[in-house]
């Protein structure tokens, strides 16, 4: 289950070496194992396209683009997070993080080399914590979006009829270069973004437009539940067009061995979806569920379903498993059906190792 940040302001004081008030931590992770998906070709041949002026709005636009490659691949993927920090005599914490990650193609099988991406900064003053550079927002850092994720890629997750886009942090990329704000008193927590969106024009000149994108939260954790809501908007960039926005609320819960999480949004993207040749409403109702059981000291079995009312949703329904072997390394695998009304159904299944360091 995804943590968000207010859980812990000392969010990277967990591995590597450090001094007392300053110091550089290095952690990470590797996994690798054997990833299917089901006519891999066509699964994983839509790619993003740039955002397109269609009658009078912009829309996400999708073109098929289709390679070579068997249905199972190995899969990997190694990152090390790079924590540099230091302390004030008046307790205030400043980090900067970079990370260094490698995946495989997902749609040759291929090895991709690793680089780094865009720096993150951080101010933390005992419940105040403030990014600055390549952040994720409040969408992405809030409690329990995520849920229980499936597989050892977490091919499946309970947010999957969503297709609004979200400040996010990006580990590949340079990031969004943009400003995230954190409060959290007592059982509380407040939480708020923005950036400056670039949306490519289709008008045959190369055009481009800043879209202001913003989006706040709020958590309230009482004994063992944690309920969740944020909302964010999107400039259109069209005079006149309603701006696409996003509502999101989540629940979470833990009774023992058993946790869950429901998650239930409200998107109007304002214009529909150009997926091949065709457009395909997106705005309407996303909800979820996801589940994890730990089942003896060493075995956790994992649930996830997710799906939408527009059209171009997709619904996802997964089941997995992992298995602590100590150390932290554990054995994880999971398998689950992809469908959406502009897509084929698709298998999708995976299982490896990973272990943190």
């Amino acid at each position: 289950m995804k943590k968000v940040l207010f859980a812990s302001t000392a969010l990277i004081a967990t591995a590597g070496v450090a001094a007392a008030d300053s110091g550089v931590n290095l952690s990470g992770y590797g996994r690798f194992g054997i990833g299917y998906v089901e006519d891999r070709a066509n699964a994983t041949g839509l790619t993003a396209a740039t955002l397109t002026t269609v009658n009078g709005g912009t829309t996400a636009g999708v073109i098929p683009t289709f390679a070579d490659s068997d249905d199972a691949i190995l899969v990997s993927r190694f990152r090390l997070s790079i924590d540099g920090f230091t302390e004030t005599d008046g307790g205030v914490r400043f980090e900067g993080r970079v990370r260094l990650q490698a995946d495989e193609n997902s749609s040759t099988g291929e090895a991709n080399s690793a680089g780094l991406n865009g720096a993150r900064f951080s101010v933390i003053y005992g419940g105040l914590r403030v990014d600055a550079g390549n952040v994720a927002g409040s969408f992405d850092n809030l409690a329990n979006y995520y849920g229980n994720e499936v597989g050892l890629e977490l091919f499946a997750g309970q947010y999957s009829g969503v297709d609004y886009s979200f400040l996010s942090y990006t580990s590949t990329g340079s990031g969004a270069n943009a400003v995230f704000f954190q409060y959290a008193v007592g059982d509380f927590a407040f939480g708020a973004s923005y950036d400056q969106r670039t949306i490519f024009l289709n008008d045959g000149l190369g055009g481009t437009i800043d879209a202001d994108r913003w989006d706040v939260s709020a958590t309230y954790t009482f004994n063992n539940i944690t309920a969740a809501i944020a909302y964010g908007q999107t400039d259109a960039g069209v005079s006149g067009v309603s701006d696409p926005e996003l509502l999101v609320f989540t629940l979470g819960a833990e009774f023992g061995d058993f946790s869950g999480t429901l998650f239930v949004a409200d998107e109007d993207n304002t214009a529909p979806a150009l997926i091949g040749t065709r457009f395909y409403e997106t705005d309407g109702t996303a909800w979820g569920v996801s589940g994890a059981y730990n089942l003896g000291a060493a075995t956790t079995l994992l649930f996830t379903y997710g799906d939408g009312s527009a059209d171009a949703d997709l619904q996802q329904i997964a089941i997995g498993a992992s298995y602590d072997l100590g150390g932290g390394a554990s054995l994880v695998g999971g398998i689950g059906r992809n469908d959406c009304s502009v897509c084929e159904d698709s298998i999708q299944a995976d299982f490896g190792a990973i272990f943190n360091f």
